[in-house]
């Protein structure tokens, strides 16, 4: 079995979301069986819900929610789980606290990440103040939440921390990107003494030519910890005929300089190809931006946005991930 190195976010799960593979299946990531697992309708005035973040808490779980009501407004809830699989989710957004009148200033915010990290859980998430960028909170018990700050000027996406202090200092991935749909982007690292003030910015790893992530690639879910490496789960997206098509894939970063990449597995993990996938607000799409990981089995359950629409939930050994992505790395 892989040694994944010790931290909280690598703690034994005993209750971990789980289904095993389906015995015709040779998939290394395979969907659950009842997906979707959150749908589009799940509380009142929802339009959409997706693209969010799940992760232990107390004797269950808790999480970041996007939800896009009816007015197509993109903004934040909590919710929590029993089991990871069936979720209660406030139907009123995240009031968050500040002391910078500044923070209010904004217009939507989506995507979210959520990691444990020292004594707290601290959420990620595109803000929209004067175009994308990303903004920084944390919580106690997902009941009250305060926000820190934007990190970075806009435009960025993708804002994922590390689960732990690198070097010192804290590190996350980002996505520098423009105001709209954007047609490119590079995976970058970064590094804070204090969540507020980023810099060191280093290139990690961009799109690949004529391949399924040719046009541009973001950080998903809070990297996993190995003797290996940093597991990055990312998606890709490639420009087809009939518009993007948002895939998932998988790599390797070097444990003391995260924006070494080591391993890089070629071929895509999931692309789109169920219906919940393939049709909704914007077909052939999955975006994954949450994964939980029991340390004694090595299972992971990976939290993943379709198709713009409903929430997925799939799932992964990681010895197994581990030795495809080096069987099959093209760096």
């Amino acid at each position: 079995m892989t040694q994944v190195l010790s931290s909280a976010h690598n703690a034994r799960l005993s209750n971990i979301p789980w289904e095993a593979r389906p015995p015709d299946s040779s998939d290394i990531v395979w969907r659950y069986s009842k997906n979707p697992i959150i749908p589009r309708n799940a509380i009142p005035n929802a339009n959409s819900i997706f693209n969010s973040a799940a992760v232990p808490f107390e004797n269950g779980f808790a999480g970041v929610f996007r939800v896009d009501d009816k007015r197509r407004m993109m903004d934040l809830h909590a919710g929590r789980s029993a089991d990871g699989i069936h979720w209660e989710i406030d139907p009123n957004p995240i009031m968050w606290q500040f002391d910078d009148p500044e923070l209010s200033k904004l217009v939507h915010r989506y995507d979210p990440r959520v990691v444990w990290l020292e004594d707290r859980y601290y959420i990620t998430w595109c803000n929209g103040y004067h175009g994308p960028t990303i903004g920084i909170g944390y919580t106690y018990d997902f009941k009250t939440f305060t926000f820190l700050e934007n990190a970075y000027l806009p435009y960025n996406r993708n804002g994922v921390l590390f689960p732990r202090k690198i070097n010192g200092k804290y590190a996350m991935l980002s996505r520098p990107s423009d105001t709209g749909h954007t047609a490119f982007g590079d995976i970058f690292y970064s590094e804070s003494p204090d969540m507020i003030h980023w810099g060191k910015h280093r290139f990690v790893m961009g799109p690949k030519s004529w391949r399924w992530e040719s046009t541009k690639i973001g950080a998903g879910p809070i990297p996993i910890e190995t003797k290996e490496g940093w597991l990055m789960i990312y998606h890709g997206v490639l420009t087809s005929c009939n518009g993007y098509v948002y895939s998932m894939g998988a790599a390797l970063l070097d444990l003391d300089q995260p924006w070494k990449v080591i391993y890089r597995a070629a071929p895509y993990l999931m692309s789109p190809q169920t219906l919940y996938e393939c049709v909704g607000d914007v077909p052939n799409v999955v975006f994954p931006c949450a994964a939980l990981h029991d340390s004694e089995t090595g299972r992971l359950a990976i939290y993943y946005g379709a198709a713009d629409t409903v929430t997925g939930l799939a799932f992964a050994q990681l010895d197994e991930l581990i030795d495809y992505i080096k069987a099959n790395s093209e760096l």
